[in-house]
């Protein structure tokens, strides 16, 4: 007997995460290939990584943007503070890549977000 299967679709997983007491927030030439390597250790695609260094020791922001969506980055060495969004659909691991940037960044304190995106009604699967 055909059993049919109800799964929800999810087009992505957005992961939000504050990082408070962090390390690494002033210059962006390091960050540049740990936002790579956060990609590719979570499965994705990296199409283009873009940081910008405000100079003066004033931070960077940056994006690495992905076949799968993207990682971006905003800091402000001042408050030991990054802003980090992860958005990556498919089977990549948001998750794993928050974990490499974690290690990079070091922070004392985090706050962190996970949002399914794109939830539509069930589907029908064939069993």
């Amino acid at each position: 007997m055909n059993q049919i299967s109800r799964l929800p679709l999810v087009c992505g997983t957005h992961v939000l995460a504050d990082f408070h007491g962090a390390k690494n927030l002033f210059d962006a030439e390091p960050a540049t290939d740990v936002f790579r390597r956060a990609a590719e250790v979570a499965g994705a695609t990296v199409l283009d990584v873009s940081m910008h260094d405000f100079g003066a020791r004033a931070g960077f922001t940056g994006v690495a943007t992905l076949a799968e969506s993207h990682i971006s980055v905003h800091t402000w060495p001042e408050h030991g503070y990054a802003a980090i969004d992860i958005f990556m659909c498919g089977t990549c691991e948001p998750m794993v890549a928050l974990d490499h940037l974690r290690r990079f960044f070091r922070p004392r304190r985090e706050d962190v977000n996970r949002i399914e995106r794109g939830i539509m009604a069930d589907i029908a699967v064939p069993g």
